[in-house]
């Protein structure tokens, strides 16, 4: 078996500070919770950023500051979002792509999320993934749907994305595929043999699911984009203690933790 790859997300677009006072906001705070997650065991950052007042934004000056700090720091793989904000347009979210980094989010498809809808049309997905192989960005397919997964092997039998793929199965998302261990058995069947997958379990669904990847050969990601939560009722006190979780649990099974030249093997990433 594979050694497990640890995702970090950090901060994303919906969590405020009222809601989790150690939310990273500012660059240097990403930065510096980039470093502590590194130091737990994570080999990839997955990085929204926030503007002076904390809201979302895709802005090409933000990403690039916040990737340069972190790379100051640390060999982490960072990977921003492409998604940004469900009010973000096609061109904002992209905007983060033009820094080349050594991987980058590709969203599959449309779907509610909470109260909203996340759009991601044929022509998004063609012109993210487009702009991802040009640049050499590894894509990480981002699958709410079991749908996602067809949509993402149309992209590769039209050239526009590269076997094998890299997908992570977002389950709990609130409009969305629910967070069962039924639903994540059914989206691995779902995907070619040759594929890695990520499973990011949202709020409650993060470290059963979490556990479930790692005997299954998968890879997990965890942070407060996805859980604020340590137990119920209980705020994690940062991002890296929910890393420390999985590599514990890892430990206990196991399960060796992939540092991020040994994920880049894995992906097939040449930095």
């Amino acid at each position: 078996m594979q050694k497990l790859i640890i995702t970090a997300a950090l901060t994303g677009a919906e969590v405020t500070k009222e809601q989790q006072p150690n939310l990273p906001a500012t660059p240097d705070e990403i930065a510096e919770a980039a470093y502590e997650c590194y130091k737990a065991g994570a080999s990839i950052v997955h990085v929204h950023a926030r503007d002076d007042d904390g809201n979302p934004t895709q802005a090409y000056e933000v990403y690039k500051e916040i990737k340069e700090k972190i790379e100051a720091k640390c060999n982490i793989i960072v990977q921003p979002s492409t998604g940004g904000a469900v009010w973000h347009s096609a061109d904002e979210r992209l905007q983060p792509v033009e820094l080349a980094p050594e991987m980058a989010t590709l969203s599959c498809g449309t779907c509610n999320f909470g109260p909203d809808v996340f759009m991601n049309s044929q022509e998004y997905m063609e012109k993210f993934a487009k702009r991802m192989k040009e640049l050499g960005v590894k894509p990480e397919i981002e699958v709410f749907e079991r749908g996602m997964i067809n949509n993402a092997l149309r992209l590769a039998k039209k050239g526009f994305i590269d076997f094998p793929l890299h997908f992570d199965f977002v389950l709990g998302v609130p409009g969305a595929c629910p967070g069962t261990p039924e639903d994540l058995m059914h989206m691995v069947r779902s995907i070619p043999e040759e594929s890695t997958w990520t499973v990011a379990g949202i709020g409650r669904s993060e470290t059963p699911l979490a556990a479930m990847a790692i005997v299954l050969g998968g890879n997990v990601r965890v942070g407060f984009e996805d859980n604020i939560y340590y137990s119920k009722g209980v705020l994690a006190k940062s991002n890296a203690e929910l890393v420390e979780r999985v590599v514990r649990i890892a430990k206990e099974m196991g399960r060796e933790v992939a540092t991020p030249d040994e994920a880049r093997e894995i992906l097939g990433i040449k930095k």
